[in-house]
C-alpha cells in the first residue's frame, strides 16, 4: 500500500462520523492547516490555480518556513526545489499563486520515447497527487547540436506541455534557460523550440561567469550590459518577449583575491568550466541575508562598479587573506527590471526566496522588504 492510499483509507476513516466532509478532513490532516475543530477548509484550495497573471513573478524555494514571510502581494508561482510542502502548497493557493514541480532527468533517457512518456506520466501523476500547478523543468546539461539529445530535449518539453495541459486545467510548464542563448556552459539548446512548446522560459541571468574567456578577474554575477544584450538575442531569435522571465540572483560571489590593487581589481585562481580557463567556481555563493551583515564590517564598504552596474566590497579573512564579493542590491535589480517593463518581457524572479533573512530584525526587515520592492513594476 503507498502512503497516499494509506492517506485516502485514513481521510475516510476520520471523516466516518463527522460533520466535517471528507475534503474538509483531508486537508486538516494532511495538510495541518488547522485542527478538526469544526472550522470547515475551502476545497478550492485543493485545485489547480487557473488564471493568468498580467505581470509574472516566479520564486523558487528551497526549503524550510521562510515562505511564510515572503510577499504574496506579488507572487504568481512558486518552484518548489525543496521538499515538497502541503502547508505552502494550501497558502499559495489562498493567494492565488501556482505550486510547481521541480523537473530534472538525463537527457541520455529522453533519447527514448517510451521512457519519455514514462517520465511525463509519473510528473503528471505526482502533480495531481500533490495538489501542484505544473512543472519547471531544470535540466542544466550539455548538449551539442546537432545530436539525438537536442532533438529529444525539445520533444520532451512539448510532450510534458501537452501532457499537463491536457490532464490539470491551468497548469504551467516552464523552462529554465542560461543567461544567452550562445551555447553557454555548451548548453546549445533549440531555444525557440522549447520557448514554442511550453508556456514560458525562465532564464538565469546569473552565474554569468561561469565560463571566463578574458582576464581570471572577479567580476559581477549579473552584469548589466551583458544581462540585458542576451535578452535581445534570444528576442532577435524570434522569441516572443512573453515568453520570457527575467530570473535575478538574490546571491553573491566571494572571492579569494591572489592579488587585489588598489584600484579594486581582484584577480582569482584560474578553475577551468566546460572548456573555458576561468569560472565563478573560483568563488563561493553567499546569500544576499550573509552579505548584508558583512558589508558593515568590510574594508571598503559597499561599492558601486559603473560599467557592470553591479554593488560589491572588498574584506579581509582571518588568515589575512583578501575578499572581492559581487552580488545584487536592490538598486542593480531595479535597473533590470525597468528593462522587464521597457521590452514587455512576462515578468521577473529570483533564485531564491529563501536568500533574505526573514528574522524580524528591523534593519533586516527594511532590506528584505526593499529587495522585493525592486521587483514590483513601476507605473
Amino acid at each position: 500500500m503507498t502512503a497516499d492510499e494509506w492517506l485516502c483509507i485514513s481521510f475516510t476513516k476520520s471523516a466516518a462520523g463527522s460533520n466535517l466532509n471528507l475534503h474538509s478532513v483531508m486537508l486538516s490532516s494532511y495538510y495541518g492547516i488547522r485542527h478538526l475543530s469544526g472550522e470547515r477548509e475551502d476545497p478550492a484550495l485543493c485545485q489547480p490555480i487557473r488564471n493568468r497573471p498580467n505581470f509574472e513573478v516566479f520564486v523558487f524555494d528551497v526549503g524550510g518556513k521562510t515562505w511564510k514571510s515572503y510577499d504574496w502581494s506579488q507572487i504568481t508561482t512558486v518552484a518548489l526545489f525543496g521538499k515538497y510542502d502541503s502547508e505552502l502548497m494550501c497558502y499559495a493557493h489562498s493567494k492565488g499563486a501556482r505550486v510547481v514541480l521541480k523537473g530534472d532527468v538525463s537527457l541520455k533517457d529522453i533519447i527514448n520515447p517510451h521512457f519519455r512518456t514514462s517520465w511525463i506520466a509519473q510528473q503528471v501523476n505526482l502533480a495531481k497527487t500533490q495538489y501542484m500547478d505544473g512543472i519547471n523543468i531544470d535540466i542544466e546539461q550539455e548538449v551539442t547540436c546537432p545530436s539525438p539529445e537536442y532533438d529529444a530535449l525539445t520533444a520532451l518539453v512539448k510532450e510534458t506541455t501537452d501532457s499537463f495541459h491536457r490532464e490539470i486545467e491551468g497548469s504551467q510548464v516552464t523552462f529554465d534557460v542560461a543567461w544567452s542563448p550562445k551555447c553557454i556552459d555548451r548548453r546549445c539548446y533549440n531555444y525557440t523550440g522549447v520557448a514554442d512548446a511550453c508556456d514560458f522560459l525562465f532564464v538565469m541571468s546569473y552565474d554569468e561567469q561561469s565560463q571566463v574567456w578574458s582576464e581570471c578577474i572577479a567580476a559581477a554575477n549579473a552584469p548589466y550590459n551583458q544581462t540585458i544584450t542576451a535578452y535581445d538575442d534570444y528576442i532577435k531569435m524570434g522569441i516572443n518577449p512573453k515568453k520570457l522571465v527575467m530570473g535575478l540572483p538574490w546571491y553573491g560571489y566571494d572571492y579569494t583575491c591572489l592579488t587585489l590593487s588598489e584600484d579594486h581589481v581582484c584577480t582569482i585562481a584560474k578553475v577551468p568550466f566546460r572548456g573555458a580557463p576561468c569560472s565563478d567556481a573560483a568563488g563561493r555563493q553567499v546569500p544576499y541575508k550573509i552579505i548584508t551583515k558583512q558589508v558593515n564590517s568590510s574594508l571598503s564598504g559597499i561599492l558601486w562598479d559603473e560599467n557592470q552596474k553591479s554593488p560589491y566590497y572588498n574584506y579581509k579573512d582571518s588568515a589575512g587573506r583578501f575578499h572581492q564579493v559581487w552580488y545584487d542590491n536592490p538598486k542593480s535589480i531595479s535597473l533590470k527590471r525597468v528593462y522587464v517593463q521597457t521590452w514587455g518581457l512576462r515578468g521577473i524572479g529570483m533564485w531564491n526566496a529563501n536568500c533574505l533573512d526573514y528574522s524580524g530584525d528591523a534593519v533586516a526587515k527594511q532590506q528584505t522588504e526593499e529587495m522585493w520592492e525592486a521587483l514590483k513594476p513601476k507605473l
